[in-house]
């Protein structure tokens, strides 16, 4: 896939915004909704994440970068064994990993293969009675990357979806996750945001359940604290990502509107980095942002570059 020079802007921003938009979310996660004017600026976690350092949310994107940097597919089993892999080691020593995420990684000691873990999140799902955290969408960011030549929608869409069931088998997440990676393609591709006319991927029994939360979102004034309350769940973290995009005059006024939304701040924030940086490209962020932002596996923003560019020349 030969890019031109401003979509490989726009794929870059796809995976910097999130990551920058997560390190600016750490400080303030679980906290109220802030208003207009409060100064959103990198600060040390809630979780002792140091500042300008990404979070779970980019780390667990970041075995799925790296796994298309070295031209695999995300349709392997192989692949996605691997990435599961490399999710449970870090994990391990992690400083904050998704209740759910923990649950079903805790359950695959030994040989990891992708329908072990399909089958760890089915039973955790059938146990709780659901499974819909927002933490399949918040690392889904990079799988758009690997499926940007002409006529391959469709494997992004099965990409996507194994990808979610990975941890969270609700349809909701997979859902979210095919939206969210279509709107990131699109956006790549043409500079447009456009969820709407993504929607018909979705399963025909549940797409207009998403026409009306993806509506909600973009209605003029919306605003990310209007879904702050549960956005822990992935259809609030969808519609707040969603709205901080469509409000916003910039990408870091996209990226500080998901912060002030309260709650969940550095996944929603994340989420919405990796859809408005694809929209605004990278050179929209401030470099200041950019130069600081690090985080797992010992990586900074020209790490990043260098994988989005090897990314997406496969």
């Amino acid at each position: 896939m030969t890019l031109t020079p401003a979509q490989l802007d726009r794929a870059h921003g796809a995976v910097l915004a999130s990551a920058v938009g997560d390190a600016l979310g750490s400080q303030y996660e679980f906290g109220p909704p802030l208003s207009d004017d409060t100064p959103v600026v990198y600060g040390v976690g809630v979780f002792g994440h140091g500042a300008g350092e990404w979070t779970d949310d980019t780390s667990m994107a970041m075995p799925i970068l790296q796994a298309l940097s070295g031209g695999a597919s995300l349709n392997d089993p192989a692949t996605l064994a691997s990435v599961v892999v490399a999710w449970r080691e870090w994990a391990r020593d992690a400083k904050d990993v998704g209740a759910q995420t923990r649950t079903v990684l805790s359950a695959l000691e030994g040989d990891v293969t992708e329908d072990r873990a399909r089958d760890a999140a089915h039973d955790v799902h059938t146990r709780a009675g659901r499974s819909g955290g927002n933490g399949a969408l918040m690392r889904t960011g990079p799988v758009a990357l690997g499926h940007l030549a002409d006529g391959q929608e469709r494997d992004l869409v099965e990409a996507a979806t194994r990808i979610a069931e990975l941890t969270h088998w609700e349809s909701d997440n997979a859902d979210a996750c095919v939206l969210w990676c279509l709107g990131i393609r699109h956006a790549i591709l043409t500079g447009e945001l456009d969820l709407l006319g993504q929607l018909e991927a979705i399963p025909a029994e549940r797409r207009d359940r998403w026409r009306a939360f993806t509506e909600e979102a973009l209605a003029p004034g919306a605003h990310p604290r209007d879904f702050s309350q549960q956005n822990g769940w992935v259809v609030r973290a969808y519609q707040g990502a969603l709205a901080a995009i469509a409000g916003a005059s910039s990408l870091t006024d996209a990226l500080e509107r998901a912060v002030r939304g309260g709650g969940d701040t550095d996944t929603v924030a994340a989420i919405a980095g990796s859809l408005a940086g694809a929209v605004h490209g990278s050179r929209s962020l401030p470099a200041v942002l950019v130069e600081t932002v690090h985080g797992w596996p010992g990586l900074r923003s020209g790490d990043l570059e260098a994988l989005v560019a090897s990314a997406v020349s496969r």
